[in-house]
């Protein structure tokens, strides 16, 4: 098989180039293994979590031993499922973006919940 000769050219022709987000890709590469660490700690990590996270976030379990063992990450649409579940991948996707500060805050306003 041959290509054709007007075949599509990649690169622009306006010299426009993406934005330098080195920090930013350096946290998002540390998303996977953070959220399995995350699900590791508040759900354990035998079979019988990834049955019970499968049923909160309407996941194939598949996916979800896939998350435990931090082959892949969860969708966007998992993902504020599991925040709404776990504490610590909660937390765990705030200081991943960079917003430690809210982490504290949070803690905060679950102890004053939590006395009265």
């Amino acid at each position: 098989m041959s290509f054709p000769e007007n075949d599509r050219i990649f690169q622009s022709d306006s010299g426009k180039t993406f934005h330098n987000r080195g920090e930013q890709l350096e946290h998002a590469q540390d998303f996977i293994p953070v959220v399995a660490q995350a699900l590791k700690l508040d759900f354990g990590g035998g079979p019988a979590a990834v049955k019970r996270i499968a049923k909160l976030v309407h996941a194939n379990e598949r996916a979800v031993r896939n998350w435990f063992e931090g082959k892949n990450g969860p969708s966007g649409e998992h993902l504020i499922v599991l925040m709404f579940h776990s504490d610590a991948v909660f937390q765990a996707v705030l200081e991943l973006a960079g917003r430690s500060h809210l982490v504290a805050a949070v803690r905060i306003l679950r102890a004053k919940e939590q006395l009265r």
